[in-house]
């Protein structure tokens, strides 16, 4: 295995803190929008609502499509999904507009209407580059903000705001201004499952990817990394720079366990194990690689195994199998709530109303810009 159990008992955080330790600071969900009903301004700028029939026509203009995906989406399921995807890529080329979806969509979102997919990190360095007037994102609203951070320019859309995360929502800006004020000179790390406001308090962001170069980067012997416990205690175990950490967790992640994983095992002793890093101790000590999604897709494209297990949100094992349809996926299914509600219907009505249109403050943009490019330009 690539972590050994015995590395994460010997693996300590120099803190780890909470909005208890603060006196028990109010949380506002930042994540939490009400999505609206259509207002008359959304229909004066509305396109005409495009026919949703399954036709001969619909089933040859996305039977290339259909074959990305066939191996995990049943013939009896496309025509409803069809024709949506038809629409939504000809209502881009209408509205020049551009999808970014993150590698936790469905098949049909990520392989048929998607432009630009990946991990956070991917993502965040392709919307620097996208010459297109509206960004679609298809993931949850802390991607979309940061994707406004580094277009203030663009149009940003979010097919429902209320894609939220548990990670994001666990820490706000002044828990940020807190912890600078406990440890001071310390500098603070934030992971981008964070909120602009967050992002606008630190010195530089990090990704599942990049977590330790970017600790690293940094010089000191001590950093405050925030919101995920588990990301930090992995970073620990991979470094001597001291971790201060933040008590937060992702809700898909969390519900993991090393028994779980064992169980597979004595199912069958020649399964492979690979693990995200958002993954609590005794999950990561089982696996036989950690890393990010996009490591995790890059060890599959490349080693083959016949039988794997994905720890992660379990439409990522989706998408690749209709990648590799010839490697068997043990699926511990944990869906991400929040990313399951983008869907294609919700593109289709973001395209078509230019809805749900994500804002950041100018202000707070313009500081959390800094801490982003900051780990975009960190060099490899």
């Amino acid at each position: 295995m690539a972590v050994e159990t015995s590395t994460f008992e010997k693996t300590a955080l120099a803190g780890l803190y909470g909005p208890e330790d603060f006196g028990g600071l109010a949380h506002k969900n930042a994540n939490a929008a009400v999505r609206g009903r259509i207002t008359a301004e959304d229909r004066a700028r509305a396109l005409p609502m495009p026919s949703l029939e399954w036709t001969p026509e619909v089933e040859r203009a996305t039977a290339h499509l259909y074959e990305r995906v066939k191996a995990v989406i049943p013939p009896v399921e496309w025509p409803f999904m069809a024709p949506y995807v038809k629409a939504i890529n000809e209502l881009k080329r209408e509205r020049n507009a551009v999808i970014l979806a993150h590698n936790y969509q469905t098949p049909e979102i990520f392989n048929c209407v998607s432009d630009i997919v990946g991990d956070s990190l991917k993502l965040a360095i392709e919307a620097t580059k996208v010459k297109a007037d509206v960004i679609v994102q298809c993931g949850v609203h802390f991607m979309a903000e940061t994707s406004k951070i580094l277009n203030p320019s663009k149009t940003v859309l979010i097919p429902d705001s209320r894609a939220g995360c548990s990670l994001a929502s666990s820490i706000t800006g002044e828990d940020v201004r807190l912890l600078r004020e406990r440890f001071p000179g310390v500098p603070v790390v934030a992971y981008v499952n964070t909120s602009a406001d967050v992002k606008a308090e630190v010195d530089i962001c990090c990704t599942s990817s990049n977590a330790v170069q970017v600790v690293e980067s940094l010089g000191s012997d001590t950093v405050i990394m925030v919101p995920d416990q588990y990301l930090a205690k992995y970073v620990a175990s991979k470094t001597k720079v001291k971790i201060i950490a933040w008590k937060g967790a992702c809700e898909v992640h969390e519900r993991f366990t090393g028994d779980e994983l064992r169980s597979y095992r004595e199912a069958d002793p020649s399964v492979q194990i690979i693990a995200h890093p958002e993954c609590p101790p005794d999950v990561i000590a089982e696996a036989d690689f950690t890393g990010s999604t996009a490591h995790m897709i890059d060890w599959v494209r490349k080693n083959h195994p016949q039988r794997v297990v994905m720890v992660t949100e379990c439409s990522m094992a989706d998408n690749v199998q209709a990648e590799l349809p010839q490697i068997e996926f043990v699926k511990p299914c944990n869906l991400c709530p929040h990313m399951k509600r983008i869907t294609l219907p919700k593109i289709l009505d973001s395209l078509i109303y230019m809805r749900e249109e994500v804002t950041v403050d100018p202000m707070i943009a313009e500081k959390a810009r800094r801490s982003v490019e900051r780990m975009i330009n960190l060099k490899n």
